[in-house]
């Protein structure tokens, strides 16, 4: 079997996506990718979260051929491809419907940074696409499309500060360093979209944090100048 351990963090993150209660039934996806040898491990399509095993998982090349794998990967691998290609700093995708993440995608909304928890993660607004034009929808690469249309949200944004991304009309993707980071960030974004919600409900003239706190709270966390948690170097 192919890439066993990349194959057990990909369902690991597929789980913590279930656990997390941003998927339903068998909504959503993660994937990883194996750089040196080009080939990503993704979920099958429509397969039941508490079936699933790592042999079930799906290895494709980036050209989104089966290496592989009895089943047929997620329909959304070639979404996945177009990021790993475009972002080549990244290791893992995830996709959900989450519901409050999903909410501002159909409202066409970005996510502005409303507090300090969003400046925890994201060095900035998370973007929302433009919608896609009937063409692109009704072309059998619709999937391939919609990761087009990401990439280029992100022409003037730097992908690796803001690991995250809502699709109009449609729902959010997050990636990181791997699967897992993916998948954290997925739960991350899905909270900092409730809490906006709600901020937003109460006062619908709230404005976004200011760049100094935002700056703040970002950089303590990441960078070569990062101070929170723990050194690695701590016994």
């Amino acid at each position: 079997m192919l890439l066993p351990s990349l194959r057990k963090q990909v369902l690991d993150a597929n789980l913590e996506l279930v656990r997390q209660g941003l998927v339903v039934h068998t909504f959503g996806n993660a994937s990883g990718i194996a750089r040196e040898q080009g080939l990503v491990v993704i979920k099958p399509s429509g397969v039941r979260y508490d079936e699933m095993k790592p042999e079930d998982l799906v290895i494709s090349d980036l050209q989104g051929k089966t290496v592989e794998g009895k089943l047929r990967p997620s329909s959304d691998l070639p979404t996945h491809i177009v990021l790993y290609q475009a972002f080549p700093r990244i290791g893992g995708v995830a996709h959900t419907h989450s519901e409050y993440a999903t909410a501002w995608a159909q409202a066409r909304r970005c996510l502005p940074c409303l507090g300090t928890t969003h400046a925890d993660y994201f060095h900035g607004a998370v973007p929302v696409t433009e919608a896609l034009n009937s063409e692109d929808i009704a072309s059998r690469y619709y999937e391939e499309n919609t990761g087009h249309c990401i990439v280029r949200a992100f022409k003037e944004v730097d992908y690796e500060a803001i690991p995250a991304v809502l699709v109009a009309s449609h729902g959010p993707f997050t990636w990181g360093r791997d699967a897992a980071s993916a998948a954290h960030n997925a739960v991350m974004l899905e909270a900092v979209a409730r809490m906006a919600y709600f901020t937003v409900s109460i006062n619908h003239a709230a404005e976004p944090i200011g760049r100094d706190l935002h700056d703040k709270h970002y950089l303590r966390k990441h960078g070569t100048k990062a101070y929170y948690g723990q050194s690695k170097n701590c016994t």
